[in-house]
């Protein structure tokens, strides 16, 4: 299972406002076990996009990236994971910065 060591959030601005409710764009660290498929001595984190609007929110898409080379890995998370990170990303949007 993985664990979040950090995270950083983003507000994406829709200037033309084309996109309905908000749209969100977590970094997260990552730290799998050593075992698990996806380890790498690199290290990982995830590019997750977000979404909030008027009755729903949600991932929209993420992607898994191996430090250092900062190549995206052709993995898909477990269902337990993507609950993990769906939980996370909820929690933590009053934390997002806009600029």
């Amino acid at each position: 299972m993985l664990e979040i060591t950090g995270y950083s959030v983003e507000l994406i601005k829709d200037p033309f406002g084309i996109l309905s409710g908000e749209r969100y764009e977590f970094f997260l660290d990552i730290e799998v076990p050593e075992d698990d498929e996806l380890y790498s001595e690199n290290g990982l984190s995830i590019r997750v996009l977000y979404m909030v609007e008027e009755n729903r929110s949600g991932i929209i898409t993420y992607d898994i990236i191996e430090k250092g080379a900062n190549e995206i890995l052709d993995f898909e998370l477990e269902e337990d994971e993507e609950k993990l990170i769906q939980n996370f990303c909820s929690e933590h949007l009053q934390y997002a910065e806009s600029e």
